[in-house]
């Protein structure tokens, strides 16, 4: 009924990511980061000097760094070590008892300890949102985009990055800064999340987001951003010179991408688009536009 002992596993690097469905750019004054459950109790089923662990320590803390530097809220969560019956009800059916048993390895392990800038969530069930004001601070803040790292990465960290979904908040999980029972389960959560609800990015990608506005769009840039939109099974025969429509493009999708090669420097109107909404007639028209360099 307790969690096992877990094995160590090589921790997924980037190149063995999943296929990913939505092509969310990452804005750091969209962002706030969730350091999940990474307290003494859930860590110490693992093995404190292998790999694993330690690449996980280790990305956590380079990218509260990169927040500290970038004005990013930092939010933790963290379960109480006194949680009455009825506050834990099924967990206990799922999990025992948990840290009422271990109530001195409540605290969140030292490498990561949060201080007095950050928000800690009391943590009740697997979802971060769960009877806490999560969303009512990322609104308070203007951010609607979350980056999820720590543990476990298929149980609720995948499931606030699906429970964020739902509310119209853009889940990011890094994939490279957060563990799980299994390599199976931790991949497992990478796919589902980077299939259904969000985008699985890499430690060193969050260390490079940027604000900036990107003055340079290439073009295999520029195909994933409007494939994204685009069934799978269309793109087997897809012909760069057919209008897009016929492939499912709508209006809607086409003023987000206007605002989106607006904001990186591409000023095209949506007018401009429909009269000319074939792939290869779209990058000629970027091309021809002097703040874009191809």
């Amino acid at each position: 009924m307790s969690i096992p002992t877990i094995s160590s596993y090589p921790m997924p690097t980037s190149d063995t990511f999943p296929n990913q469905k939505v092509n969310w750019v990452l804005e750091p004054k969209r962002a706030v980061f969730l350091i999940h459950d990474m307290q003494a109790y859930f860590l110490r089923f693992y093995d404190a000097e292998s790999d694993l662990m330690k690449t996980l320590k280790q990305n956590l803390a380079a990218i509260k760094a990169y927040c500290r530097a970038n004005d990013i809220p930092v939010v933790y969560t963290a379960q109480p070590n006194d949680q009455k019956p009825e506050d834990r009800a099924l967990l206990n059916d799922m999990w025992g008892s948990g840290l009422n048993d271990f109530p001195e390895l409540q605290q969140v392990v030292e490498e990561l300890a949060p201080d007095e800038k950050d928000t800690v969530l009391v943590k009740w069930r697997y979802s971060a949102f769960h009877r806490s004001n999560l969303q009512e601070l990322m609104q308070s803040w203007g951010r609607d985009q979350l980056l999820i790292g720590g543990v476990y990465a298929h149980i609720g960290c995948m499931i606030t990055a699906a429970d964020a979904f739902m509310r119209d908040i853009q889940p990011f999980m890094i994939g490279d800064a957060l563990a799980d029972f299994s390599e199976e389960e931790h991949r497992q959560a990478l796919a589902y999340t980077g299939g259904r609800t969000g985008r699985v990015v890499a430690t060193k990608e969050v260390l490079t987001a940027t604000d900036a506005p990107i003055t340079v769009l290439h073009f295999e840039q520029f195909k994933a951003q409007i494939f994204a939109f685009l069934d799978e099974e269309d793109l087997q025969e897809f012909d760069a010179d057919e209008e897009l429509i016929d492939y499912g493009l709508d209006s809607i999708q086409i003023m987000f991408l206007v605002s989106k090669w607006k904001a990186q420097g591409v000023n095209v109107s949506f007018q401009e688009l429909a009269t000319s909404a074939t792939l290869n007639g779209w990058w000629n028209l970027i091309q021809s536009k002097r703040e874009c360099v191809a």
